[in-house]
This record gives C-alpha cells, sequence and structure tokens, in this order.
C-alpha cells in the first residue's frame, strides 16, 4: 500500500476556533503556506519534504498526481483540515473515501484527541514529538496581526519580516509528520474498523454536504434581541438609578441600600434566596429585568452567520468521536447538541417565526410577553432545506433506556418498550407496587418515575436526584433516599448488570484472561489497553488500567481539568459508557442506512437525524419503519423511531 503522509500550514484572515474550516477556506485572503509530506510504499518510509509556498515554491506535480491518485492513501491528523483546504486550494474535490484520520484512531484507543498529547501520552521520543514552539509560530504567520508603527503598520506578517522564525516554522511543519508517523508506528498494530472508517467517510460527506441556514432570519433575530436587551436595560437604569445595571457589583450594593441585605452572590441558583431575604417588589423586578437582559439568546444565530459558507450553508457542525470514551459525535460551531427546545404551540412558532423573518419587530413585542425567550426557541426554526424540498426528522424512542434494558435483560422494562413504552408510569407503578395503568399522565407518581429514570440508571444516588432538579420539581429531602432503593429494587437486572461489569474489569485487569458477558460484551487485556467489546463489534479503549486503592483507574482526559490524567471509574460508570456507545452504534448505523436508501442527512442530534428530502418523495412513516428495523447485532433489542416533516427545524 502506498501512503503519503501530509501536514499544512495555512492563512485565514477568519478565525477558524470560531467559524469552522469551511469558513476559514471560503475567506479571500485564505491560501496555504507551507506543504510537509512523506510518501511511504509497504511499509517503507521516505524522507519528509516541504514545498514553501509562500517563498514562492510550486508544489510538485508528482505530489499534486499522489494528492489525485485514488491508489494513494492519504492520511494527517485531523484530516478534515487538510483535505479541505487542499481541496479549496487545488479548486478539485478531495473525496474522503482515500483519506485516514489519525487523530479519530487515536481517539479510537482512548488517547487525547491532538497531537502534541498524543506524542506525550505514548512517550514518543522528544525528536519525535510536536514542536512546543508551534502556537507562537501560527499565532505569527497564520492569523493576522495588530498594525503598530513598530511593524510598520502591516496587518500580517510574511517570511521576509523575521526569516528566523520562519525557517523553525517549516521545522514544526515538517516534524508534524515526523510526529503523525512516529505515532502510526507505534500504533501499528491497531487499526480503526473497516466499519468505523465507512462510518467516518460518510461523516465527512455529511459535513461537506451542510444545511442550509436563512441568514436573513438570523440577522433579524439578532438586531430584534439588541432592541429588546436596550430597552430593557433602560428600564432597568429608571428603576435603580445606575450607571451600568449589568455590573454586578453595582447591583449587590444597590440591593443592600434598598433592602439591607447584604448579597454575596448574583449566581442563578442563588438568586431565589436573595429574592426571599430582601423581600421587596423592587429587588424583584430588578432581578427579572437582570435574567431578561442577560439572557444570551442570540449566540447560536451569531454562530450560523460568522460559520456559512457563500452559499448560505452550514458546514462542520459535528466531530467524528468528539466522545473518546464512547464514540459519540461532539457538537461543532453552533452547537447542535445544546440546542434549545421550542415549547409553543406549532401555530405560535410559525407565527412568530414569520413576524421576525419580515421584521415586524413592534408585532413580536405586543404580541409575546417574552421575546427573548421566544427567539431562543426559534433558533432550530433557522436551518432550513433548500427550494423543493424539506426536512423529514427521524429520531429513537428513549434509545439508552430501551438499550440497558436490553443488555441487562431487565424484562418488565422489555415488556414495557414492546408494548406501550410508557416507561415514567411504569417505572412509579414498579416503585410503588401499584397496579398497571394506575399512574398517568399529570399523575405526580409519573414526576417520580421520570425523575427516576433520568438519574438512577448508572449507579446515581441522592446527590444524582438533587443535580437534576428533584427539589425543584417538588419532591421533598425525605423522598430521594426510598426513591433510590425503590428504583434499585425495582430494576435489580440492572444494578447487577453495573456489578458483574465492575467485577469482570476487575479480574481481567489481574488475570489479563478476557471475560465475556451478555450480547457479546467482551472484556479483554490488549498490550496497555483494556478493550471492551460491544454488541456492535466495535472495542472501547482504556489506556493502562490498574486497581488502586480498590479503585478501577485508568489514564485519560481528565473532563474537568482537559488534562491527561488519572480517571477512576467502576461499574455504573462502565455500564454507562456501554449503553451511550452501543446507542451511538445505532446512530451509526441509522445515518448509514438512511444515506443508502437516498435520504440525505444534513445534520444529526444525539439520536436523531435530519434528512433533506424532495418533496412528494417518501414519507416519515417510510424513514420511521427504515430506523425501526431490527438490527444483527441486537437480536431482540426493541427498538423504535418515531419521524416527522417540517418546512424548518422543529421539534413536532
Amino acid at each position: 500500500m502506498r501512503m503519503l503522509n501530509i501536514d499544512i500550514e495555512t492563512y485565514s484572515s477568519v478565525d477558524i476556533t470560531r467559524s469552522g474550516v469551511y469558513a476559514y477556506v471560503n475567506a479571500p485572503d485564505f491560501e496555504i503556506l507551507l506543504i510537509a509530506y512523506a510518501l511511504s510504499k509497504d511499509g517503507e518510509d521516505g524522507p519528509v519534504q516541504i514545498v514553501d509556498l509562500a517563498s514562492g515554491e510550486e508544489m510538485p506535480d508528482y505530489l499534486r498526481d499522489a494528492l489525485a491518485d485514488p491508489q494513494i492513501v492519504k492520511s494527517a491528523f485531523n484530516a478534515n483540515f487538510e483535505r479541505v483546504c487542499l481541496g479549496k486550494s487545488l479548486r478539485t474535490p478531495m473525496p474522503p473515501v482515500q483519506w485516514r484520520c489519525s487523530a479519530v484512531l487515536a481517539r479510537e484507543l482512548g488517547l487525547p484527541g491532538n497531537l502534541a498529547s498524543v506524542g506525550e501520552a505514548i512517550g514518543l521520543p522528544e525528536d519525535k514529538q510536536k514542536l512546543k514552539e508551534g502556537k507562537a509560530l501560527i499565532r505569527f504567520f497564520c492569523k493576522p496581526c495588530r498594525a503598530t508603527k513598530t511593524n510598520g503598520l502591516r496587518e500580517r506578517n510574511l517570511p521576509k519580516h523575521d526569516a528566523l522564525r520562519w525557517e523553525m516554522f517549516k521545522k514544526y511543519c515538517r516534524q508534524d509528520v515526523e510526529a503523525e508517523r512516529a505515532i502510526a508506528r507505534r500504533l501499528a498494530g491497531f487499526s480503526v474498523l473497516p466499519g468505523e472508517q465507512d462510518l467516518w467517510v460518510l461523516d465527512q460527506v455529511i459535513n461537506d454536504r451542510g444545511v442550509l441556514a436563512d441568514l436573513p432570519f438570523a440577522s433579524n433575530a439578532i438586531a430584534l434581541d439588541d432592541r429588546i436587551k436596550s430597552k430593557l436595560l433602560s428600564q432597568a437604569k429608571a428603576l435603580t438609578g445606575l450607571d451600568n445595571p449589568k455590573s454586578a457589583a453595582q447591583i449587590k450594593a444597590w440591593i443592600a441600600d434598598t433592602a439591607g441585605v447584604e448579597v454575596e452572590s448574583l449566581e442563578k441558583k442563588k438568586i431565589a434566596s436573595v429574592r426571599e431575604a430582601a423581600n421587596s417588589a423592587e429587588v424583584d423586578a430588578l432581578l427579572n429585568l437582570r435574567a431578561s437582559f442577560s439572557k444570551t439568546s442570540t449566540e447560536k444565530y451569531s454562530a450560523m452567520l460568522r460559520s456559512a459558507c457563500p452559499d448560505s450553508r452550514l458546514r462542520g457542525l459535528t466531530m467524528f468521536y468528539g466522545a473518546g470514551r464512547t464514540g459519540r459525535w461532539a457538537g461543532r460551531l453552533v452547537q447542535m447538541q445544546n440546542l434549545p427546545q421550542n415549547k409553543m404551540d406549532s401555530r405560535d412558532l410559525d407565527a412568530a417565526r414569520q413576524l421576525v423573518a419580515n421584521g415586524l419587530f413592534d408585532a413580536v413585542e405586543l404580541l409575546f410577553d417574552k421575546p427573548a425567550d421566544m427567539l431562543s426557541q426559534l433558533i432550530r426554526t433557522a436551518f432550513i432545506p433548500r427550494p423543493g424540498r424539506r426536512f423529514i426528522v427521524a429520531d429513537f424512542s428513549a434509545i439508552e433506556a430501551r438499550m440497558i434494558a436490553w443488555l441487562a435483560g431487565e424484562k418488565w422494562r422489555m415488556d414495557v418498550f414492546n408494548t406501550h413504552g410508557k416507561i415514567y408510569e411504569a417505572s412509579a407503578e414498579r416503585m410503588f407496587k401499584l397496579p398497571s395503568g394506575t399512574v398517568q399522565k399529570g399523575d405526580p407518581r409519573r414526576q417520580r418515575g421520570k425523575i427516576a429514570e433520568l438519574a438512577l440508571g448508572f449507579g446515581g444516588g441522592v446527590g444524582a436526584l438533587r443535580a437534576m432538579g428533584a427539589l425543584e420539581m417538588g419532591l421533598d429531602e425525605s423522598e430521594l433516599g426510598p426513591l433510590v432503593r425503590n428504583w434499585r429494587a425495582s430494576n435489580k437486572a440492572i444494578t447487577d448488570f453495573w456489578w458483574d461489569v465492575d467485577a469482570a474489569v476487575r479480574q481481567v485487569i489481574i488475570t489479563k484472561a478476557p471475560i465475556t458477558l451478555k450480547h457479546g460484551v467482551r472484556i479483554r487485556q490488549e498490550g496497555p489497553l483494556l478493550r471492551l467489546r460491544l454488541p456492535s463489534g466495535r472495542e472501547l479503549a482504556y489506556v493502562k488500567p490498574r486497581i488502586i486503592d480498590d479503585s478501577i483507574c485508568y489514564d485519560g482526559l481528565i473532563q474537568t481539568t482537559n488534562k491527561w490524567g488519572k480517571v477512576e471509574t467502576y461499574g455504573p460508570k462502565l455500564v454507562e459508557n456501554i449503553v451511550q456507545a452501543a446507542s451511538r452504534d445505532c446512530l451509526g448505523r441509522a445515518i448509514s442506512t438512511c444515506e443508502k436508501h437516498g435520504f440525505p442527512v444534513v445534520f444529526h442530534v444525539h439520536d436523531e437525524v435530519i434528512l433533506e428530502v424532495p418533496i412528494g418523495v417518501s414519507s416519515a412513516k417510510e424513514v420511521a419503519e427504515l430506523l425501526g428495523q431490527g438490527i444483527e447485532w441486537a437480536p431482540g433489542l426493541p427498538l423504535k423511531a418515531d419521524a416527522y416533516e417540517c418546512d424548518y427545524y422543529m421539534k413536532d
């Protein structure tokens, strides 16, 4: 096999971290500065070479030919960047099927997602690691600079402005190829599963395709929000006499003067106690105003405007294998994974959207009590199908609850999902020993069933119930402990599964002998990795597993600090990884199935796919049936999908 390892350095006035690579390459001043590359054949590495385009060198014909040759595999760390940039610069498609992403392999093996950290984590020699000076060099050559008298009022640094730094930058670019190849050699015993490589290719196709955004609508939404907040700020100034009612210090001082209450914090969780202590209509009015003008309802609209390509499509909204412990996708740019829900009636939603789209701001403020909240609910509707098409939105129903029931063999839950599917009601009936059909929607016991289902499935206790908002939902503190005990007693197969996984992992770490559990879940040791095989055949990886002070530990990215270090885990958390990863595999299958049947996916969110389908072709019913079909690796999984059609993205 012939392979081309490649790394490039580029310039653009667009901020890639805020706007993404697709908008980045569409800047009029975008250019590739350096191309470092190395050709290899049958495992024999060729020398690393560099093309200094910024200094006038031209790309050699054989490199141009290699990039176009489908028989040569192109490899890069975070290959989406190189692929998109080279495609734009050469004005030729770069089919993702010809590319491999070594960052994906690293994340699949439980390693960090950036080149420098991977090199450190696997212990590469210093001369094979990414150069630490790179960030400063990128700031100097790859981004606009501030014009000053010292630099001659220039807004960009070129090679001629600092020849020594430029030579260091070329060394840095070469070293990235060296580092990637060294990592590839170190990880040569592992490979991306063929199905996962196919799914990555499909992910690239979907990101390249993008989704149309209604940019005039987004601009109007921002303008309306600015107008609303300006009025609210004026009201706050009139009420308080403060110069800056946005200032927490000024507000605290005003509350102390008005109500005689010393306020330590204005955090959201503390506001209720501030209101209670102040017991003042004026304080309540100010806090209401502050909540309204502080609401960040337009950041996602702004992200749409700065990330859109010239054809008004947003691209690069998802990152493949973004969650290293489960393989789930991560959101990028607009962050589709945390869009506000639209809770308005569909007719009100449509009316509000039309008013904003047409710039009828007076009517919006007249008809809607909370226009800022309304703008949040309208964010989804800024995503629209192209003319002649409509969206079909399909998602799996309670996929994680169904998955854990199937994996653990919790029969009563399987019966619920194979019949009426009302798990919150059924859970409450099971916990409180009530006849089937007793708990209906609106019954306060259903709320207890719901909060228990959401908080307790992966070992959560009283703290998890509190964090999920149980007390705000009306539960008393004295109810929380019994609720945990009742849920666990009602779900013995699930709780047994937690500790079966815990015991199996401990035994494999100690004995190195593999153990197989239900549904093909298999735990084994492979060199420095603990591998956890999912029903789909995909494997999760935990680096350097060990037992320390009776705790299961491994090396990984610590979520609170985003640094590499020791991570502790236990049975319920491992089961959560398994359930979320297996649910992600269901989504991956759904995406592939839709594409194979001619339903283009424009983006996806959690367990939901959004398809852009010609008007008159197929139906929501057909798509739901397609996604709800049984999965070959999950016999008996009670899978169910729902779907609906819409003229813009919304929650049905």
